[in-house]
């Protein structure tokens, strides 16, 4: 199974990530443009797409969502209690917070859920909703807490730069249309599926040009205090969830491995889009990436075992 993980997983996301990097080092890539295409364009897409082609039942579905809205207020928690204890800033609270709350659902996500479920159509589904929940999270609690750091408690301009958003907007729209059963004509859902498809490639390859642009720095405890939340409590909040609503098989397992998926790119992409501390964000999300090879292959074992 390690080997596997890191052959079929972490290798290709390394090797785009380190892409990223040396056509930063070559270009200088503008990665304000780069965050831009993500938000506006591709991120929605694979939303909307994932949404339309779900194919969960209802009462699965509210199952999951409920799931989810208990791990992430659980998780906010415990940031909220910490990083007030601590006595961050307001812009350190809002990046620190992302770190934790904002997984890698979609990159890193998917294809571990493939290659622990063999290419199973309901462990998908279950992951491509986790990941559409988690670009909600990221375009409404994400955007909202950063601009709230930059702007000073300005709510009026907060919710107008929400409501500018296009991700809620995909996710309701794919809903209703997969609840309805309206067929997409072909010039639409060729565009969005090209998107859709290249959301990892583009994600990380931006990553990477982050990661140059920011040095790391490791002798913070902000990072290791983050990585612990990330790759530890988040799971074990995860497994107890599951124990606790008496989830059973695939749903149960799938769960269980999508609680414990590195730091996001969006988190760094936000951090990126908004100069709101961009080298922190960027080192979460790398060195979580990193030390996940290790976490998620004990727990793709011990969600078998508790599945």
């Amino acid at each position: 199974m390690v080997g596997e993980i890191l052959l079929q997983v972490v290798l290709p996301v390394f090797i785009l990530i380190g892409a990223g990097s040396l056509l930063q080092r070559l270009f200088r890539l503008d990665l304000y443009t780069l965050a831009k295409i993500n938000f506006y364009y591709i991120t929605p897409a694979a939303v909307f797409m994932s949404m339309y082609l779900s194919k969960m039942s209802a009462s699965l579905l509210g199952l999951m969502v409920g799931f989810y809205a208990l791990y992430i207020g659980i998780l906010y928690i415990l940031c909220f209690t910490l990083t007030r204890s601590l006595k961050y800033s307001t812009s350190m609270k809002a990046a620190f917070t992302n770190s934790v709350v904002l997984d890698n659902a979609g990159n890193y996500g998917m294809p571990v859920n493939e290659l622990a479920f063999h290419g199973d159509s309901l462990a998908a589904s279950l992951q491509s909703l986790i990941m559409a929940l988690q670009s909600l999270l990221t375009f409404t609690y994400g955007v909202i807490s950063i601009q709230r750091a930059k702007l000073k408690g300005n709510y009026r301009i907060v919710i107008i730069g929400f409501l500018k958003m296009p991700v809620p907007y995909a996710l309701v729209l794919g809903l209703l249309l997969h609840a309805f059963s309206v067929p997409l004509p072909l010039f639409i859902s060729k565009p969005l599926t090209y998107a859709q498809e290249s959301m990892v490639a583009v994600a990380l390859l931006t990553l990477g040009a982050q990661i140059v642009k920011y040095p790391i720095r490791l002798a913070r405890l902000d990072l290791y205090l983050s990585l612990l939340l990330r790759l530890l409590a988040a799971p074990t909040i995860g497994i107890l969830l599951v124990l606790a609503l008496g989830i059973k098989g695939i749903p149960a397992q799938a769960l269980i491995i999508a609680s414990g998926m590195p730091t996001g790119v969006n988190a760094s992409l936000l951090a990126e889009e908004y100069n709101n501390e961009p080298d922190f964000a960027a080192q979460t999300v790398l060195i979580s990436t990193l030390l996940n090879v290790i976490t998620i292959t004990g727990l793709i074992s011990l969600a078998r075992v508790l599945g």
